[in-house]
């Protein structure tokens, strides 16, 4: 499995992570993502990859031009509704200027005008939105009335494009982080001084392992949190893992400890990783409640979810309901449990897992298209046709699944 690791450990900002994406392309790919971005149509923008160095460790860092100032100069990355700058951190000294804002159906209009993939924009605008709601939360505003200062607005939208751009020439199949480190201390506002991290960071970090770290000052941006909190499917040490390239991406100010994000781009798998089991017995629920709540566990984002009859106190018939999921979730899928469930305990037991690789492949057929699972590892491979295409086309040949597996 193609896997990245970021290490957070200096936080997260969105210029920091672009650069760090960018260090583990080809030569020639970085050319075109230069390119790429430079000509998306963000008016205004610019985009150019320095080398720089920290601590003696060399890497990039993504030098943003915005009108002709270069942002880390004028600017600060941190541009919402609730405008602040570090002293220390990674955000940036206010510009003073007057400049418009943009609601966020403004900022959905300029990123739909981009020149990128659909897939690409809905990342910007799913990132942003993100943000908005964070922001929404903060001041008790709903979302549409939230606005975001022009000059920033701009610089975070090339920063998640050109992040979301990243990902998908590199293409990892799983994305890992460590816990994310927000620095502490406090940070000025245009409303006054306020804690770190800044309340719509504090926002966005719910449900993400985070920890304050020895350095004080803003380490993590509402759009490096956002972004992570988007792209990064689950939050551990780095897993054993085959390294193919490492990359750094460089902030801004120097620090005793090397100011910056590293990303790893390897293989991973034949190691077996850590599962959790939350069980629960109920003896009270009709089987549509219990099938309504296994829906809603599954699009929670549990691994599985599975019943096992059982037999309960007074010789009651009653049901087992069992939630698997990531070592890092037990946290979100109790509450959850105890939400849809009327369970009034959980056990939890942890297991490892063995897995195989999975992809997908589209295989072309006399009958149209049908979507191929493949599974590999541990010497072997397995393959399987996507019951819902074999269906589609035994409903169209009105003949049994079977029969379409074997036509094909």
């Amino acid at each position: 499995m193609k896997t990245l690791f970021l290490d957070l450990g200096m936080g997260a900002a969105g210029d920091m992570l672009t650069a760090a994406l960018y260090e583990l392309l080809s030569e020639e790919d970085r050319s075109r993502f230069t390119e790429r971005i430079n000509s998306m149509g963000l008016a205004g923008v610019s985009i150019t990859a320095n080398k720089c160095s920290k601590c003696g460790i060399t890497g990039t860092w993504m030098e943003v031009s915005i009108n002709g100032h270069v942002e880390g100069e004028h600017y600060h990355e941190n541009h919402h509704a609730n405008d602040h700058h570090s002293d220390s951190g990674h955000e940036h000294d206010l510009h003073h200027e007057h400049h418009h804002e943009h609601g966020l159906h403004d900022i959905e209009k300029i990123v739909s005008g981009l020149a990128l993939p659909d897939d690409i924009l809905q990342d910007v605008i799913s990132v942003y939105d993100i943000i908005a709601k964070a922001e929404s939360v903060v001041h008790d505003t709903p979302v549409e009335l939230i606005h975001f200062h022009e000059v920033g607005a701009m610089d975070a939208i090339a920063d998640i494009a050109g992040v979301s751009l990243l990902i998908r020439m590199i293409c990892p199949d799983n994305i890992i982080a460590t816990p994310l480190c927000t620095g502490f201390g406090k940070v000025k506002c245009a409303h006054g001084i306020l804690p770190v991290p800044a309340p719509a960071t504090a926002d966005i970090l719910t449900g993400i392992p985070c920890y304050a770290g020895e350095i004080e000052g803003e380490m993590c941006t509402p759009t490096g949190a956002a972004l992570v909190k988007y792209f990064v499917n689950d939050f551990s040490r780095m897993p054993e893992m085959r390294v193919q390239k490492t990359g750094y991406g460089m902030g801004k100010r120097d620090f005793e400890a090397a100011n910056c994000i590293r990303a790893i781009i390897g293989e991973t798998g034949g190691a077996g990783d850590d599962v959790i089991e939350l069980s629960c017995n109920v003896d009270d629920m009709t089987p549509e409640a219990i099938g309504f709540a296994t829906a809603k566990l599954l699009e929670e984002g549990a691994a599985d979810v599975y019943t096992i009859p059982v037999g309960m106190k007074k010789s009651r018939p009653g049901i087992m309901i069992t939630v698997m999921c990531k070592s890092s979730e037990a946290g979100k899928f109790v509450p959850l449990i105890f939400k849809y469930t009327s369970t009034i305990g959980i056990r939890q037991s942890t297991f490892k897992r063995y897995t195989l690789d999975r992809r997908e492949e589209m295989a072309d057929t006399p009958y149209g298209k049908v979507r191929i699972k493949v599974s590999e590892g541990y010497g072997v491979t397995k393959s399987k046709a996507e019951y819902d295409d074999i269906s589609r086309i035994a409903g169209r040949m009105e003949c049994s699944p079977d029969d379409v597996r074997r036509l094909i």
